[in-house]
């Protein structure tokens, strides 16, 4: 018995050392449409009046999703016990077919312009039943009762003795989808890698810039795709295409390099790695500089990126300048940042060199700093919300003081005269 036992035991292998590994699979069937319309203009619409109840005036074919369809006008109704007061509007099958499964829409224009289209449509809802299913050649689905008659002959779908319909068909198709038999990886693009490798090679460069002490060649026509300054410098009313230097002034030769490959990669450039330094504050001059070239020559996402890169790396020797900066280049929602930052750290950004600059370029930041205080934690954004020309109450009634008390990081009060 025991050695029975044991043999049962031995003989308990997974299955799949049975009949081999096992090997996943998957499909999905996908439910869709093939849709086409066809527009249909009934001219003379008088004189099909009084041509008998289940009498009617066809449209061409037209053909959708592999089948011939028909639009089927009855001016004097499709049921003889209506009275000719309603007309009716069907879409018939014209070729041979069998449960043909498909979703309609009719619609009567509004000739008038006001687009009050009277629209019936299977498209634009859940059906509860599913597609409508034509079972042969000369089914049909439509509307008896389509329009009332007298009702139709004074509104602004007639116009001129004319109507004008729009029918759009979709057959309903279900494919299955498997598994790909392929599997090829595809590599993340380098166009950026390689525009930067041209810009550094000077490969069929057209054009030299001055900038300082340095010089840098570039392409005008990849310039010109990408910023509307250069665009109109070199190909605009008064550009001149032929221009093959350029002298840059204001602007620092690391930031206009900083600039080219920006507009050759479309990547912010790593600035600590074109300074050679490691400091933070370095690094935010630099993108400063950068922020003001970018609005300089119009390239708005580069601007955006310094301004993000900035909101990221405010310090208190840092915080007025950028602050000035924002205020300069309408940068919305670093100004707010920076004014958030600077009333929560009030004395040591005073003390700092970049608060004289504020002083002297952007004194009515002033304001705007004080009112930041004024409401603390509230959204700084609304008061900013409104054009310079509307002075804030809050800042402009603590700013006529003309001083401010704070406490520095030794505890000791003083008063800076604003």
């Amino acid at each position: 018995m025991a050695t029975y036992e044991s043999n049962i035991a031995q003989n308990k292998r997974p299955l799949s050392s049975i009949y081999g590994p096992s090997q996943d699979s998957c499909s999905k069937s996908i439910n869709e449409t093939v849709n086409g319309s066809h527009h249909y203009t009934i001219k003379g619409y008088s004189l099909a009046k009084g041509m008998g109840a289940g009498k009617y005036i066809t449209s061409d074919i037209f053909t959708v999703g592999g089948y011939q369809w028909a639009i089927y006008f009855y001016p004097d109704g499709k049921n003889p016990e209506d009275s000719s007061m309603y007309v009716s509007v069907f879409i018939a099958l014209a070729s041979e077919g069998t449960d043909v499964r498909a979703l309609f829409e009719l619609t009567l224009l509004d000739q008038s312009g006001k687009g009050k289209h009277k629209v019936h449509s299977h498209f634009d809802r859940a059906l509860e039943s599913g597609p409508y299913t034509l079972k042969y050649r000369g089914s049909m689905w439509g509307y008896k009762r389509f329009f009332r008659r007298t009702t139709l002959e004074t509104s602004d779908y007639l116009k001129d003795d004319c109507l004008a319909m729009h029918c759009t068909v979709g057959i309903v198709r279900t494919r299955v989808e498997g598994p790909k038999n392929y599997n090829i990886p595809i590599p993340p693009s380098d166009m950026g890698q390689n525009l930067k490798e041209l810009l550094a090679s000077g490969i069929g460069s057209d054009i030299t810039f001055e900038v300082g002490e340095e010089t840098f060649k570039a392409h005008k026509l990849i310039l010109a795709a990408r910023s509307p300054v250069f665009r109109a410098q070199f190909f605009g009313l008064i550009g001149n295409p032929n221009m093959d230097k350029v002298v840059v002034e204001d602007v620092e030769p690391s930031i206009f390099k900083a600039m080219l490959l920006f507009i050759y990669s479309d990547e912010l450039p790593d600035v600590r790695e074109l300074t050679g330094s490691i400091s933070i504050c370095t690094s935010t001059i630099m993108v400063q500089h950068l922020l003001a070239a970018a609005d300089r020559f119009g390239l708005e996402r580069l601007k955006l990126l310094c301004e993000a890169k900035l909101c990221e790396e405010i310090t208190v020797e840092t915080v007025a300048t950028t602050l000035a900066l924002a205020e300069q280049h309408q940068c919305l929602q670093l100004k707010i940042i920076c004014l958030k930052f600077a009333a929560g750290h009030l004395g040591v950004v005073m003390q700092s060199e970049g608060y004289g600059y504020l002083e002297e370029s952007c004194p009515s930041l002033l304001s705007d700093l004080l009112a930041t205080i004024a409401v603390g934690d509230k959204d700084s954004s609304l008061l900013f919300s409104r054009k310079r020309g509307g002075t804030n109450n809050i800042g402009t009634s603590l700013a006529a003081e003309g001083t401010v008390a704070v406490v520095d990081p030794d505890n000791r009060r003083m008063r800076r005269r604003l």
